[in-house]
């Protein structure tokens, strides 16, 4: 993905460090920035970015922001369900112990 910088000419657009479509470098509430600073999980922190994100990062393979925005809620639901999941397991365990 490229854009034009201010003299017209091409750069790849950063997708790897700071991320326009996780807040940016300069945001305060970036994402990974959030994530850190409340200590989340990863399955939490997963569910966090991809609903922060939803609808903003546009791959090749999608037509449109809706699509964009349905296919990273849906990422986020696999890994809240995953996480119930596992926590619904231990709480089982612990239960079946007393």
């Amino acid at each position: 993905m490229f854009i034009l910088n201010k003299i017209g000419e091409k750069m790849k657009k950063e997708m790897i460090n700071h991320p326009d479509h996780y807040g940016g470098k300069e945001n305060p509430y970036e994402t990974i920035k959030i994530i850190e600073n409340l200590g989340l999980n990863f399955h939490v922190g997963n569910v966090f970015k991809y609903i922060s994100r939803a609808g903003k990062k546009i791959d090749n393979n999608e037509t449109s922001e809706v699509e964009a925005l349905l296919k990273d809620l849906k990422k986020a639901e696999w890994y809240l369900k995953r996480y119930i999941d596992i926590v619904e397991s231990n709480l089982n365990k612990l239960n079946k112990m007393e």
